[in-house]
C-alpha cells in the first residue's frame, strides 16, 4: 500500500511545473533547517539538563559536547536526499551533482559527529579512576585520523564514483609511500601503544632524560609528541618512539614510596682517627647510642696505662652518634634503610656515607632537609676529635705559612 501510494505521488508530480518543483524544494530545505535549529536551541539543552540530574558522569560529557549538534545537523541533508527523487523523479544532471554534494556533504557531518564523541569518550576517560594516568590521547588522536582517513576515501569515491573496496585496494599499492609520509605518526601510534600497555609514562611523571635535555613533569602524551616542562620552566618535546628506543628515568616510584632518597658523603682526614681516651668514654659513654658500644669494649679490651682505650675509635663512636641521630629525627622514614658507612679510602680523605629517605618527597623540603643532616654532621665531628678533608686553599696556605 505504501509503494502504491509513492507511485500515485510520483505520478502526481510529473504533471507538476518545474516552478512548482523548485518551492517545494525551498520548502523542504527551509523546514529541515528549522528542525535543526529548535532541536539545537530547545532539545539539546533540554536533554543537557535530564543529563546533569541523572547519577551517571559520562551523559554529561557527551551532551556537554557538539555530539548532539552535529547528530541534528544531519536532520537537513538527510531529509532532502529522501526529498529529491520525490520531487524530481525523472533523472536531471543537476540533480545528480546535487546528490553527490549531499552525500559529501553527510560524510562530513558524520565524521565531525565521531570525531566529537571520540572526543567525549577522552573526557570520560581523563576522569576514570583506572584510565586517567594512562597516557591515552595518542590513542584517540589516532581514531580520529582512521575516521578523516575513511571520510576522505568515501568522499573520493563518490566524485569518482567508484566503490570503497576498490579504493582501499588502490591504496593497498601506494602503502609503501604512505608508511613513508607518515613514518613518524606510525612510530608515534606504536609508542603510545608500548607506552600506555607496559605504565611506562603518565602525565604528571617527573623523567629525566639527558641526552634531550629533558628534566621535568610530562605535561602531554600526543600522537607525535611528549610535552615535558622542565624545572626551569622550559618545555621539551620529544617524540613518544625516543621514549621507548632509548632508556629514560622517571621518579614515578619515588613519589609513590614511603620517602626520597639522600646519599652523600663526609671525607673524614684519616690523621684524624684515632682511639678515643678514657676522658672521651667518660664523657660519650653517658649518651645512650654509646651505652653498649662502651660497654662491650670493657668486657673484652680494657684501656692500657697510657690513657686510651684501644676497644673503641672515634670514627665508630661518631658513627653511631650519627646513626642514632637519623633514627630519631622526625623528618626520615625510620621504616626504609638508614644506614652510615665507610667507602673505600681515597688520595682525599676517608669517604663516610649517609644513606637514608626523608619523608618529605618534594623537591625543595627535601634539599631543606638533607642540607640540615649535613650541617648537623659537620658540626658533630669536633666533637669526637674528627676533622672533615679539604684541600688547602689560598687562606690555608697563608694561615700556614705565619706558622
Amino acid at each position: 500500500m505504501f509503494l502504491t501510494m509513492i507511485e500515485t505521488y510520483t505520478t502526481d508530480l510529473t504533471g507538476m511545473s518545474s516552478q512548482l518543483r523548485i518551492i517545494l524544494c525551498c520548502a523542504v530545505v527551509v523546514l529541515a533547517y528549522l528542525v535543526d535549529f529548535l532541536c539545537c536551541r530547545l532539545l539539546v539543552p533540554l536533554i543537557r539538563k535530564v543529563a546533569v540530574r541523572t547519577s551517571f558522569k559520562w551523559d554529561n560529557y557527551i551532551t556537554n559536547g557538539k555530539v548532539l549538534h552535529n547528530a541534528f545537523h544531519l536532520i537537513p541533508p538527510v531529509a532532502f536526499l529522501f526529498a529529491l527523487p520525490l520531487l524530481f523523479p525523472e533523472s536531471v544532471r543537476w540533480t545528480a551533482v546535487l546528490t553527490k554534494a549531499l552525500y559529501i556533504y553527510i560524510i562530513v557531518v558524520t565524521c565531525r559527529l565521531v570525531c566529537e564523541f571520540i572526543s567525549s569518550l577522552y573526557a570520560i576517560s581523563s576522569e576514570s579512576e583506572i584510565l586517567k594516568d594512562k597516557p591515552m590521547k595518542g590513542v584517540y588522536q589516532m581514531v580520529k585520523v582512521i575516521v578523516v582517513c575513511v571520510s576522505v576515501i568515501l568522499i573520493v569515491g563518490v566524485l569518482l564514483e567508484k566503490d570503497f573496496t576498490t579504493l582501499l585496494a588502490g591504496l593497498g599499492a601506494s602503502a609503501a609511500v604512505l608508511m613513508l609520509v607518515f613514518k613518524d605518526t606510525i612510530l608515534g601510534v606504536v609508542a603510545g601503544i608500548q607506552l600506555s600497555a607496559h605504565d611506562m609514562l603518565r602525565p604528571g611523571d617527573w623523567i629525566v632524560m639527558d641526552k634531550y635535555g629533558v628534566n621535568g613533569e610530562v605535561e602531554e602524551v600526543t600522537l607525535n609528541t611528549v610535552k615535558v616542562r622542565n624545572w626551569d620552566n622550559t618545555i621539551t618535546t620529544v617524540p613518544p618512539y625516543v621514549l621507548v628506543s632509548d632508556s629514560f628515568k622517571n621518579w614515578r616510584g619515588m613519589r609513590e614510596s614511603g620517602g626520597r632518597r639522600v646519599s652523600r658523603a663526609v671525607r673524614i682526614d684519616m690523621n684524624t682517627v684515632r682511639f678515643c681516651t678514657s676522658e672521651e668514654l667518660e664523657r660519650l659513654g653517658k649518651e645512650k647510642w654509646a651505652e653498649g658500644i662502651v660497654n662491650a669494649s670493657r668486657t673484652t679490651s680494657p684501656c692500657p696505662g697510657d690513657g686510651s682505650c684501644g676497644g673503641i675509635v672515634n670514627l665508630k663512636l661518631f658513627r653511631a652518634a650519627a646513626e642514632y641521630y637519623l633514627q630519631h629525627l622526625p623528618e626520615v622514614n625510620d621504616g626504609l634503610r638508614i644506614l652510615v658507612r665507610q667507602l673505600e679510602p681515597t688520595p682525599e680523605g676517608l669517604p663516610v656515607q649517609f644513606y637514608f629517605f626523608t619523608r618529605e618527597k618534594e623537591w625543595g623540603q627535601h634539599e631543606h632537609i638533607a642540607a640540615d643532616v649535613m650541617e648537623h654532621v659537620l658540626a658533630l665531628l669536633p666533637e669526637f676529635g674528627l676533622r672533615a678533608f679539604q684541600r688547602p686553599s689560598g687562606t690555608d696556605v697563608r694561615d700556614m705559612k705565619q706558622f
